[in-house]
């Protein structure tokens, strides 16, 4: 088995007797007609050079379960995968076993979908349509075949019972996307993204799981871990020919193809900087003294009554997490308890729990009175939270006019402030689009709406990008201070690990059970 790299063969060797998961890489240098041996920790299989993975789930089972949310609904859809999927299909829709109905592969089907019992004759559920999907062309890559009943919980259940009864069995969280990701349909990333746009927050978070579920993240990190493993081969090579290293080795052209790998990861982290807040939405926290409103302006904003408003002191005692939608900016807003010293443990853990949320929060609201200036307490909260912190003023509507300056966004006190009114809805929009505009810059994230096509990582690839350019700058720092390049390749193995990852062609099992299992059963 070859497998292709610029100039270069590759052939992979396996230990047999006794079997090793070490896989040993041969590589044949054209010009030089030797073998350079290199091992890494797990073997190649496939004719792409998929990386081999000891299995997390069964792959040999027929899995069954409802893809369709739990609840009612008007449709509900039991999915297999596996080898026996067309035979268990044919026996849940044939009112006799001994006349099975035939499926034309892609064809919807209308007919009954009876419950099976050993023993028992079948039983008529429900009036459903159902196709088969034989694989490869699936989406788990393997034979599928889904039922489309009606939507309630009761015949989705008695059908999936009955799939059971016939062989199969339960699927786990992210069961058929990993059989995907396994079967080559998908690389991770785009199994990822199939969480993902499930769990999108907004449209715009929808469209950043585009570009991705169509596999351009994968395949950009995949060239990048390509030239790394040209240039751990170049490395091999002048290793084994030390007279001969400067030819096979170029220094400049090394640093030239590293520099590529540094520039293209450096592109792919400044696209999860710029998209972070668009993907993941933004935490905003409501902090100030009591009875400055902070309750009544997270009703304002909201539009509705969630919180409880009240003139007695200290009526908050917990935070109250709601979304708000700015234009098309998810934006996650807490209201906590107000600021001061209380007897009361409830209230002072209320207090603490406020402060803690401030310190995490990427925007601070510092809600105060619009007719007081800034006291000791609320200056020191503010300073604390400098950079990050919007001064809302509230009560504008109870000022006379005299020093009032509206509601356009402005300075008080040296912090950037809003005036508003959470009674009349004065500033309103002002504090909206200030919240917005704040969130965003203060994120590195362009204020524009994501385009279509634009690439982004996620937290998980975004931080094994930041491991494997760290690593690819410190192997341009060993060069330039004269590192031997017998060390080169400590530094490359360690790019090409933590690339291999993003893609799953390196991944830990542990890791692909993590973050299959984050999925929802029937997906």
């Amino acid at each position: 088995m070859y497998y292709p790299y610029p100039g270069i063969g590759l052939c992979l060797a396996r230990e047999r007797n006794p079997p090793l998961s070490t896989g040993v890489f041969i590589y044949r240098a054209e010009n030089k007609k030797t073998l350079i041996h290199l091992y890494l920790l797990q073997e190649l299989c496939g004719e792409k050079g998929t990386m081999m993975q000891t299995e997390i789930y069964p792959l040999t089972d027929t899995i069954v379960a409802v893809a369709t949310p739990p609840g009612q609904g008007g449709i509900g859809i039991v999915r297999l995968s596996g080898e026996d999927s067309l035979g268990i299909l044919r026996r849940l829709m044939a009112a006799d076993p001994s006349h099975l109905p035939v499926f034309k592969p892609r064809y919807m089907r209308h007919g009954w979908v009876h419950a099976v019992s050993p023993g028992q004759s079948p039983e008529p559920l429900d009036e459903v349509l159902a196709v088969y999907m034989p694989g490869p062309a699936s989406f788990t890559g393997e034979d599928v075949a889904e039922i489309h009943c009606h939507g309630g919980q009761a015949v989705l259940l008695a059908v999936v019972s009955s799939a059971c009864a016939l062989g199969a069995r339960m699927a786990e969280k992210g069961e058929f996307t990993y059989r995907a990701f396994v079967n080559g349909k998908y690389d991770l990333t785009q199994a990822e993204a199939v969480a993902e746009i499930i769990a999108a927050p907004s449209r715009q978070g929808m469209r950043l799981t585009r570009a991705k579920l169509s596999g351009l993240l994968g395949q950009r990190v995949e060239a990048l871990r390509n030239i790394v493993e040209t240039l751990r081969a170049r490395v091999a090579l002048a290793i084994d020919f030390p007279e001969e290293e400067a030819e096979s080795l170029g220094i400049e052209s090394f640093l030239a193809e590293l520099g590529a790998v540094r520039s293209g990861i450096a592109e792919l982290l400044a696209g999860y900087k710029r998209a972070r807040h668009w993907r993941e939405g933004v935490a905003v926290i409501l902090a100030g003294k009591v009875n400055m409103g902070k309750s009544s302006l997270l009703n304002a904003l909201l539009g509705r009554t969630r919180a409880i408003v009240s003139p007695i002191p200290g009526t908050t005692r917990d935070f109250i997490e709601e979304t708000l939608d700015i234009d098309g900016l998810q934006v996650r807003i807490t209201d906590t308890a107000g600021l001061r010293d209380s007897a009361d443990p409830v209230e002072r853990e209320g207090v603490a729990r406020a402060l803690g949320l401030a310190d995490d929060a990427e925007l601070v609201l510092l809600v105060t009175d619009a007719a007081q200036p800034l006291d000791e307490d609320e200056r020191a909260f503010a300073a604390k939270h400098a950079g990050r912190i919007l001064l809302v003023r509230n009560k504008v509507d109870l000022l006379d006019g005299a020093g009032q300056d509206g509601p356009a966004a402005t300075v008080w006190e040296g912090f950037p402030s809003v005036a508003v009114s959470a009674r009349n809805g004065q500033g309103l929009e002002v504090l909206a689009a200030t919240i917005r505009r704040m969130a965003l810059s203060l994120g590195g994230a362009s204020e524009s709406e994501p385009e279509q096509g634009d690439i982004v990582p996620n937290l998980r690839q975004s931080r094994l990008l930041e491991a494997a350019l760290a690593e690819a700058e410190a192997l341009a720092d060993d060069i330039a201070n004269g590192i031997a390049c017998d060390l080169f390749s400590v530094r490359l193995d360690a790019v090409a690990a933590n690339l291999g990852e993003i893609t799953g062609f390196a991944a830990p099992d542990a890791i692909l059970g993590r973050i299959f299992s984050e999925f929802c059963i029937g997906k």
